[in-house]
């Protein structure tokens, strides 16, 4: 593998941000939105609760957490759409580029946004409601990593489909954020869930983190020993996320595969 050429597509990435600046915009601006909305409805919960309890600290942690995954997800589809909406792709392809290469490319320029986007959230979380994510504690570290890997494997798995589909299937990216989060219990405990998505929620790696992270702030740890709960807990998210990388990242393949058999990479240079 190539770090130049890793590096070449990163930089095409950033050229596209530049010349097109409302994708800038775009990047930022829901993300900003949700933290001012759910700081707003967090502080008047805080109203109404109980003292002893902080919504501001299990739901306004738990939107910048879930930004930061959606972030991933869509900066790697979006860096993908760009190059096919700009007639790059076939380029890219035609060149001693390896696929591996090319995700690696795109990967790392959805790392560069995720981190603006995480930054700027705690930013306005901190300044405009007092809110400090590092209560967590060195756990918010395993945390970005499960998110991280997850949000890049779901991000490579619309890639594929798109790959597969065609540029039309893009519609398929925006809602799969939204739709994890109420199998992942990113708002509410799994428990609150009906018994069988339950079952559908312990295949979901993001579940691990919410669910850890609830325990932490509410000072609720899991059952036994609290080190070795969450520890277990957090190693079988990681343990998923990076599963479901391995088999997307070969579903990439194939799709690429058939495209190349097929003649079907062809359309992306006119669409």
């Amino acid at each position: 593998m190539s770090i130049s050429r890793i590096y070449a597509v990163f930089i095409r990435q950033i050229c596209l941000y530049k010349s097109n600046p409302t994708r800038i915009v775009s990047t930022f601006l829901w993300i900003i939105i949700d933290v001012i909305l759910w700081g707003f409805i967090t502080k008047y919960l805080g109203s109404l609760g109980k003292d002893t309890f902080s919504f501001v600290n299990i739901i306004l942690g738990a939107i910048i957490l879930w930004g930061f995954m959606t972030r991933i997800e869509h900066g790697l589809m979006m860096a993908f759409l760009e190059d096919i909406w700009s007639r790059n792709f076939i380029n890219f392809f035609a060149s001693p580029l390896k696929i591996s290469e090319y995700l690696a490319g795109l990967v790392t320029t959805s790392i560069t946004t995720g981190i603006c986007g995480f930054s700027v959230m705690l930013s306005i979380a901190g300044l405009a409601f007092g809110y400090n994510i590092f209560k967590i504690g060195l756990f918010l570290l395993p945390f970005l990593l499960i998110l991280f890997v997850f949000g890049m494997s779901m991000g490579i798995f619309v890639s594929a489909l798109i790959f597969r589909l065609g540029p039309a299937a893009e519609w398929i990216g925006w809602p799969i954020p939204m739709v994890l989060s109420v199998f992942s219990g990113v708002f509410y405990p799994i428990s609150t869930l009906p018994k069988f998505l339950q079952y559908f929620s312990k295949i979901i790696p993001a579940s691990y983190v919410f669910e850890s992270m609830r325990a932490i702030l509410t000072g609720k740890l899991i059952s036994g020993d609290p080190s070795t709960s969450l520890g277990t807990s957090l190693f079988i998210g990681f343990g998923l996320a990076f599963t479901y990388l391995l088999l997307i990242y070969f579903f990439f393949i194939r799709v690429y595969r058939y495209n190349l058999k097929h003649g079907t990479i062809a359309r992306f240079h006119i669409e």
